[in-house]
């Protein structure tokens, strides 16, 4: 396929070439991995200003989405690559082998750096979801810290670099620029731009901004950053977000109260415990969803108001396809057992083949989970309506999953429906999602106000 760049896939494909460090945050849809690849292209053959590149990403969006983009487009068919996952040797294998680009998951960053016995001689790094290094604690923060020296040209993309707020920010622009911008300590960044928020005495529990501070954060960084929004660029598909309500009966909400009220339900004999806020939160949404994990690991079923609803909505589809998101392993057995037993046909999507037959309109039904197929997977080919059977309080993750189908490309009308149980917690997550609030603070401010 021709590749034809929009005028601001032009200037985010000449802004990395024209810069040894580059953060660009462009909305889901507007090809950031394609608008990558040509400037790569144009470094490794036209100017010579790289000769190996290393691509880290998530997992999926390595074994799939880079190889079908670089097969997918014309001016791509020089670039040779192999993808380092799978089993030590499979990863060791593809490392040795020659190519020009080199695709790693993230959670084996640390295994190539300190364990792998193979030299790090990329000159040009490319993070693809930069946010999953927002951590600066974590192992694939501290790998990356080691060799980023030896880092001549360093990209980070992503669509959603503070989900969680602008404390995110420090890390995730440590790695490109090594505190050049933020500053080297987390504490110095913290006392600079923040103040204390909710504390006890002298024991601080969250920060908030200072006035101004965002304004000031983003100055810092804009010499390397561009962000752009799909709305602003792309004639997006409409989106339609609507609600599905369900209401659970007398004795479920009774059981749903006692679980509220005094943080222990019991249930067929079993005691179930919830002992913090966000142990508690992910015991209300199991149960509003319809079952709950015992203290041991057992699936006690406590209603299938859901279920309900997605038979309701399946059926009202008149076979046209639909994603849905679950969240705990039980709601898909849950799912997957209804489904079975009304003969329809669907697959989880969580292997290549599952996602090309999804995209090639083989599936009426398809499951994905938020945190595995939310980021760079193109699902819009398979359907243009999405269920959320249970909801997340990870604005990012939720966002990442809807644009799998709202996104360039789309041709109809993106409907995304959340199927939420009245009188619960989904109703907060909702109103947090929809307000654009992913902070922590949402989950534990929904938790107290529930007990």
């Amino acid at each position: 396929m021709k590749f034809i760049p929009h005028e601001y896939q032009k200037f985010a494909i000449e802004y990395i070439k024209n810069n040894n460090i580059s953060a660009i945050f462009l909305d889901c849809g507007l090809g950031k991995t394609v608008i990558t690849l040509t400037a790569l292209n144009d470094m490794l053959f036209d100017s010579f200003e790289i000769h190996k590149v290393l691509v880290i990403g998530p997992l999926r969006v390595c074994r799939t989405t880079w190889g079908d983009e670089i097969a997918k487009w014309d001016h791509l068919k020089h670039i040779t690559y192999k993808v380092a996952v799978g089993n030590e040797g499979e990863r060791l294998e593809a490392l040795k082998a020659k190519a020009d680009i080199y695709i790693i998951n993230r959670e084996n960053l640390q295994w190539l750096v300190e364990k792998s016995g193979i030299k790090f001689d990329f000159d040009m790094v490319v993070i693809d979801e930069l946010s999953s290094f927002k951590n600066q604690k974590s192992q694939r923060f501290k790998a990356l810290m080691k060799v980023r020296p030896k880092i001549k040209r360093i990209v980070g993309l992503t669509g959603t670099p503070s989900s969680n707020g602008l404390m995110d920010l420090f890390a995730e622009f440590k790695v490109l620029d090594m505190g050049e911008r933020l500053g080297r300590f987390i504490s110095n960044y913290r006392s600079q731009y923040f103040i204390p928020d909710k504390r006890n005495g002298m024991v601080i529990f969250s920060y908030k901004p200072m006035p101004g501070a965002e304004e000031k954060i983003y100055k810092k960084i804009s010499d390397v950053t561009i962000s752009m929004k799909a709305k602003d660029h792309l004639n997006m598909p409409e989106l339609i977000s609507t609600e599905y309500p369900v209401y659970m009966s007398d004795a479920e909400r009774k059981a749903y109260e006692k679980l509220k009220n005094e943080l222990v339900l019991e249930v067929s004999d079993t005691e179930i415990t919830a002992a913090n806020a966000a142990a508690l939160s992910g015991k209300l949404c199991q149960l509003s969803n319809g079952a709950i994990y015992d203290d041991d690991g057992n699936v006690i079923k406590i209603h299938d108001r859901k279920l309900d609803a997605l038979e309701d909505i399946i059926e009202s589809m008149n076979g046209k396809p639909l994603l849905v998101a679950y969240w705990f392993k039980h709601d898909f057995e849950r799912i997957a057992e209804r489904l079975h037993s009304l003969h329809i046909p669907f697959s989880k999507l969580d292997t290549e083949n599952s996602i090309r037959r999804w995209n090639r309109g083989e599936l009426p039904v398809a499951l994905i989970h938020p945190a595995s197929a939310g980021h760079g997977l193109n699902l819009q080919e398979g359907s243009s309506t999405f269920v959320w059977f249970g909801l997340t309080w990870s604005l990012e993750l939720y966002q990442q999953a809807n644009a799998r189908l709202w996104r360039q490309g789309q041709k109809n009308t993106v409907v995304i429906q959340h199927i939420v149980t009245k009188g619960t917690i989904d109703e907060r997550i909702l109103k947090a999602l929809l307000e654009k609030d992913s902070t922590q603070q949402a989950l534990i401010d929904a938790v107290k106000a529930i007990i």
